[in-house]
């Protein structure tokens, strides 16, 4: 059965739909020679060429692979830097016939929860606004916080890109000029979370993004370190989005640390990512690592 390019592409993990038909737009993909159009259809049977180079493209239903990772401050969400800064791809376990695409990117100085998976079509859902899947991040704040402020923060203020607001904000704790608190958007523009605050004056010294959707995340995991989600998490990040699960269960990865437990086996340390059906992460501990 054929099926159109850029959905099989995305399927088998080389980015969103979107970005596949910009690729073909592009002109740098070739159906048995000729030049791919956004409509063109595909099976088993047609020769494709990425860049020029052959490419191999699985059209069963595969399982793909979903990783949440804990991302450090100082690294980049993107591949290719011209500066020759670490990136969060890095450290990721090297896929054949596939490729890992990122979901909800996040800057060079803010930590915490990114997810990279194989399914292109699920990552697309899952950034698509139209999902209103919901963010959640703890910031601490340089500077006077008062009800106003808060007031200005959940009601919407005009960005520079237009209206955004913070759906929750709660207040962790903290003492002196800096304090903590966690807020939730159902959006993921660019710097949003910082712009939301610098608009009434205000500071984000620290960031770090701990939950996306229904996972969340947990200390256990250590910065810079991944894991696959298991089945029931995976089936809950498929079910905010509306689509059938594609995880059969858990693959253990190898950077994943472990430790000798009483019967002498090795048991996972890497600490548990809990799948929460939204419920607020207000009382995480702070990160205590300073800048």
């Amino acid at each position: 059965m054929s099926e159109k390019l850029h959905k099989i592409l995305a399927r088998n993990g080389y980015g969103s739909r979107r970005e596949m038909e910009r690729w073909i737009e592009d002109g740098r993909l070739l159906i048995n020679g000729k030049q791919a159009k956004t409509a063109d259809r595909v099976d088993a049977h047609d020769k494709i060429s990425l860049d020029d180079n052959v490419i191999e493209l699985n059209f069963d239903d595969q399982q793909h692979r979903i990783l949440i990772y804990n991302k450090p401050e100082g690294e980049i969400c993107t591949r290719d830097d011209p500066e020759g800064r670490k990136d969060v791809f890095s450290k990721l376990p090297k896929l054949q016939g596939s490729r890992w695409v990122i979901v909800g990117r996040l800057d060079i100085n803010t930590s915490g929860l990114l997810f990279f998976t194989t399914d292109g079509e699920l990552a697309n859902a899952l950034m698509h606004p139209s999902s209103e899947i919901d963010r959640e991040y703890s910031a601490r704040i340089l500077g006077d916080v008062d009800g106003q402020v808060l007031q200005n923060l959940e009601k919407g203020v005009e960005l520079e890109d237009g209206f955004a607001r913070f759906d929750s904000i709660t207040d962790v704790g903290g003492t002196g000029a800096n304090h903590w608190y966690s807020v939730v958007l159902k959006e993921g523009r660019k710097r949003e979370v910082r712009r939301l605050w610098e608009s009434q004056g205000l500071k984000v010294s620290r960031l770090m993004r701990t939950r996306f959707g229904p996972i969340g995340l947990t200390r256990g995991l250590r910065k810079g370190t991944f894991r696959d989600l298991d089945k029931a998490e995976a089936t809950a990040l498929y079910a905010a989005v509306g689509m059938p699960n594609k995880v059969t269960g858990r693959q253990v990865t190898p950077r994943e640390d472990k430790k000798p437990s009483r019967s002498g086996k090795s048991q996972s340390r890497s600490g548990k990512v809990q799948s929460r059906s939204g419920k607020s992460s207000q009382h995480q501990r702070r990160p205590s690592r300073k800048k």
